[in-house]
């Protein structure tokens, strides 16, 4: 079983060279105050490293893409599809295309992972960016049913 999961013979030919990324060197984007991503395009998936200060929110939204939603320190609400829970480090939630869901912290931040599968369209200029070294955009309000969370 080990040796087809970690196979070695190629069976086709690489799309891109491997790269590592140090995503504290991102400049981050922020659509509102407190809150800030460091998105990492790959090429077919993205993931968004998210920082949440204390009292911050990211309203209630939908959009086209799935995310997985990965807690790395701290806590947050999570709402999803109207349930409302509270994710500390570890937990995951999955937001398939169109399902409402939103986070909010209170005293403490939150650091988490979201990893949208296909990238996510607001953030795909930002993270094609770190890919080819050109200079980010700057970040704008948009409005929050488009909100990269």
């Amino acid at each position: 079983m080990s040796t087809s999961h970690f196979s070695s013979e190629a069976g086709g030919t690489p799309t891109a060279a491997g790269r590592f990324v140090d995503v504290s060197a991102i400049e981050p984007v922020e659509f509102v105050p407190g809150l800030e991503f460091r998105p990492v395009l790959g090429e077919k998936t993205m993931t968004n490293f998210v920082r949440f200060a204390p009292h911050t929110e990211a309203p209630l939204h939908v959009h086209e893409e799935e995310q997985i939603v990965i807690v790395l320190e701290g806590e947050f609400e999570f709402e999803l599809d109207g349930e409302v829970r509270t994710m500390r480090a570890g937990d995951v939630a999955v937001a398939p295309p169109w399902v409402p869901h939103g986070a909010r912290t209170t005293d403490s931040g939150c650091y988490e992972v979201d990893v949208f599968n296909p990238p996510r369209r607001t953030l795909l200029e930002h993270a094609a960016a770190q890919v080819t070294g050109r200079a980010a955009p700057s970040s704008g309000g948009d409005d929050p049913e488009n909100s990269p969370v």
